[in-house]
């Protein structure tokens, strides 16, 4: 399925984002991305035998017959199916390093602050079945901070907020450890969902995940714009049964949205409220940094802002932050471990 990126030499050390939505890999040897493809599998529902993975199950997504179903197996950033996981993982590794590769490499991969035990287990288990040699994990948090060219080993207070597609994390991280933090099931996927829920209640049409994504990211915003902005789309009609389209707006979209921004926005404040006053004294002077592709929602800085009178900045790559702090980490792997034992 598709093209083979090999890498040449002996480095095998890649960090993985294991997104709900997207999964990214990042080539330490390379310092850059070297894939970026949907967290989707589309399987056979009799056998569970995988045909496509990534974007060309994607592109299967509300179009296959009964036979086929296009699985997402991340749900709310954890492993929701195990099995499928490592197909998927499997099949990523072999993009990278080609089918016959004698070299696996050492994997860094990424996690929400708050999984349980079980689940970390889960997801070292899948990423070595899918023939890693090494794997490691590290949280999300740390590795958006790391990624957004923050120094986490400083004695100083840094809060990030990372909003993936199944979960959002807020830290505040200092010398390297994490002193406060807390994680939502909200996240990009609840404004995809928001916005389906809105368009069907309020213009009787049913839309797909895909139309509304392409709604969030051409006319969501967090803050009403000098000017509305309109966008057309197309669905089925729930009343006739027969395809429609529609016009929507910027400002109906924001309605739609919005209780699941202050989620995130009530999960910000949770988190300073609990932060020690050094440490937010720290945070006054060098603000917060937003990152994932859940912050590209426009205006969604200015927002937190205004709840927190806060300076509040998207990381310089916020999609990329969190895998490529996590290829970072693999440089760091003594220190990560240090602090985990002195977290426990």
């Amino acid at each position: 399925m598709g093209f083979k990126l090999k890498l040449p030499g002996f480095s095998r050390s890649i960090g993985i984002d294991l997104g709900t939505a997207n999964t990214l890999v990042y080539s330490k040897k390379h310092g850059k991305i070297i894939l970026n493809e949907p967290s989707v599998v589309a399987v056979e529902r009799e056998s569970r035998k995988v045909l496509a993975v990534g974007n060309e199950a994607k592109d299967m997504l509300g179009k296959t017959p009964d036979s086929i179903v296009a699985v997402k197996p991340l749900s709310e950033g954890v492993i929701a199916d195990y099995d499928i996981t490592e197909a998927m993982i499997k099949y990523f590794i072999k993009k990278v390093f080609g089918k016959y590769s004698l070299f696996m490499p050492e994997v860094m991969i990424c996690v929400p602050i708050d999984v349980t035990g079980v689940e970390k287990r889960a997801v070292l288990e899948a990423t070595l079945s899918a023939g890693a040699k090494k794997a490691y994990l590290i949280e999300e948090a740390r590795a958006a901070a790391l990624g957004s060219g923050i120094d986490i080993s400083a004695p100083e207070g840094n809060m990030i907020v990372d909003i993936g597609g199944g979960s959002t994390d807020v830290a505040v991280i200092s010398l390297g450890g994490t002193v406060v933090s807390k994680t939502i099931r909200t996240a990009g996927n609840n404004f995809d969902m928001d916005i389906i829920k809105y368009i069907k209640k309020t213009h009787t049409l049913l839309i797909g995940d895909k139309t509304a994504e392409s709604i969030k990211m051409q006319i969501g915003t967090a803050i009403p714009l000098t000017e509305e902005e309109t966008m057309t789309i197309k669905g089925r009609d729930l009343i006739t049964g027969l395809p429609k389209s529609v016009t929507v707006g910027s400002e109906e979209i924001r309605e739609a949205i919005m209780d699941s921004l202050m989620e995130i926005v009530t999960c910000v404040k949770d988190v300073l409220e609990k932060t020690p006053p050094e440490l937010a004294a720290d945070i006054i002077d060098r603000g917060i940094v937003m990152a994932g592709g859940g912050s590209l929602i426009r205006n969604f800085p200015e927002l937190i802002s205004k709840h927190t009178s806060l300076n509040v900045r998207l990381a310089d790559s916020p999609l990329e932050s969190v895998v490529k702090g996590a290829g970072m980490a693999l440089d760091q792997i003594s220190i990560l471990r240090k602090i985990e034992k002195a977290e426990r």
